[in-house]
């Protein structure tokens, strides 16, 4: 039976073969029409569904006898799964970047991509069309975050591409505040939120909000400053300043976030925030420096921050159909 294979795979890998595991649930899917056909109405609440979960040394079974239940743990088994495994690809490898000269470890372009592709697929397994009662604000959340982190992952590789212009690195920096707007909302409105592990994914979610906030206004400036008015140049100093004010948010948004329970270690900065962590600074004190004058002559400047772009977003979730269960209302 597949649920007996998926099961072995799990314990004799620890876990480790994530693909293989999501194929296996993804074929176990697949058989939920058989199932609910094969199960009578009256004998469904008689049918155990039984999940056994590892790690941490114990042993723990989850146990239901809804169908659209048992569908919804596996979907978010597969969600899981695939988000696991876009984050084992943004580990860095044995790859080294060209002219570096000291060593430092590189994720690839083609494991970013693929990264991307997988944060995709997990936000359409989580965004299936589930019954009202069970679409649940949590997992829309993390639907819309793994679009954010995807797009993310994008801006990285634009940074790293000659091609990209600065109005793509800005367009997508800003879809990325979007993004991360949306999901902090939407947990926001949760009454889940007062538990341990939502309130600590907010504070994530906050915090990339803020680096990502910071990143865009970061590149509305250097595109705005390509004008030659002064009041281009105002309006870009203005935008620095205040990328260089929220990237200090973002820090402390980030230590926030690693003392809410469960306490965790303060991750280092990777991917296009470790480029940005430093630029921001940098061309924020040296603009601010060259244009200063503008500055003392038009008090009212920093008052009032310039509007981001907005932009129509660009990542979409993977399609994903739900199987069909027949007469599910009564189950």
């Amino acid at each position: 039976m597949l649920r007996n294979q998926i099961e072995l795979v799990a314990e004799d890998t620890g876990g480790s073969a994530i693909s293989e595991l999501r194929t296996a649930l993804e074929e176990y899917l697949s058989f939920y029409p058989v199932l609910s056909r094969k199960v009578k109405m009256e004998w469904r609440a008689c049918v155990e569904l039984k999940w056994r979960t590892l790690g941490d040394g114990r042993r723990a079974e989850i146990c239901c006898t809804n169908l659209w239940m048992e569908m919804l743990i596996v979907i978010h088994m597969m969600a899981a799964l695939a988000l696991t495994e876009a984050n084992s690809l943004m580990i860095p490898k044995d790859c080294y970047a060209s002219g570096s000269g000291n060593g430092v470890r590189v994720v690839s372009t083609d494991c970013r991509r693929d990264a991307v592709d997988l944060l995709l697929k997990a936000s359409g397994y989580l965004e299936s069309k589930l019954p009202d009662d069970m679409q649940e604000s949590v997992l829309q959340t993390l639907s819309i975050q793994a679009l954010g982190q995807g797009t993310e992952i994008q801006l990285g590789l634009a940074v790293d591409s000659q091609k990209a212009t600065l109005s793509v690195k800005r367009r997508i920096a800003c879809e990325q505040v979007i993004y991360f707007t949306q999901a902090y909302h939407c947990l926001s409105s949760c009454e889940a939120v007062s538990h341990g592990c939502a309130k600590k994914l907010l504070r994530f979610i906050y915090w990339k909000f803020l680096e990502a906030k910071a990143a865009a206004y970061y590149y509305h400036g250097l595109v705005t400053d390509k004008g030659s008015e002064p009041a281009c140049h105002l309006s870009a100093v203005c935008c620095f300043l205040a990328a260089a004010e929220i990237l200090g948010e973002s820090k402390k948004a980030c230590l926030s976030f690693c003392l809410a329970p469960p306490v965790t270690r303060a991750p280092p900065i990777w991917g296009v925030m470790k480029h940005l962590s430093q630029k921001i600074p940098e061309v924020a004190f040296r603009k601010s420096q060259t244009y200063g004058y503008l500055l003392e002559e038009e008090e009212k400047a920093m008052q009032c921050l310039p509007e981001l772009p907005d932009f129509q977003l660009s990542l979409r979730p993977d399609d994903f159909e739900l199987p069909e269960i027949e007469d599910v209302s009564s189950s």
